[in-house]
């Protein structure tokens, strides 16, 4: 891994760059997005900026692929629950892209289990409570706590 204390902080993320009209924004500014719902392009996007395949990114947000799919055909945004939950996952990647430098190595961490047990950050990203928890280790990690 990437020393993480060394950063350019110019240097904007991939993330950052292509979720800007979200990233950086406080809870309530989450809120009035999610309230809105969030057009799929924001789904397949964030699928394919954090390497992770659709269907992987579908079951974290509780929907098949194919709805997303026939949503993004028939101009639906996502429902208030699944863009909050997107939304959610956008700004933890933000902040993983920058803890650790780059997305392949926090999609490393997300897989390595945590915790002394057998679960990894992964597992817990399949609720917006559960991306808040992540998010919270994140900022511990930041710190220089242990986690």
């Amino acid at each position: 891994m990437s020393d993480m204390n060394v950063k350019d902080p110019q240097q904007e993320t991939k993330v950052r760059n292509k979720f800007r009209r979200y990233s950086g924004k406080n809870n309530y500014s989450l809120a009035v997005f999610a309230r809105q719902g969030i057009k799929t392009d924001l789904f397949y996007d964030l699928a394919t900026v954090t390497k992770m395949p659709e269907k992987s990114l579908a079951d974290l947000i509780h929907i098949s692929t194919r709805t997303v799919s026939n949503y993004r055909d028939n101009k639906i945004a996502l429902d208030p629950v699944q863009s909050e939950h997107l939304l959610k996952l956008v700004s933890l990647f933000e902040k993983g892209e920058e803890l650790f430098g780059n997305i392949d190595e926090f999609n490393y961490w997300l897989r390595k289990p945590f915790w002394n047990d057998t679960e990894k950050p992964l597992d817990w990203l399949v609720t917006p409570g559960g991306v808040d928890l992540v998010i919270n280790e994140l900022t511990k990690l930041a710190f220089g706590d242990a986690v």
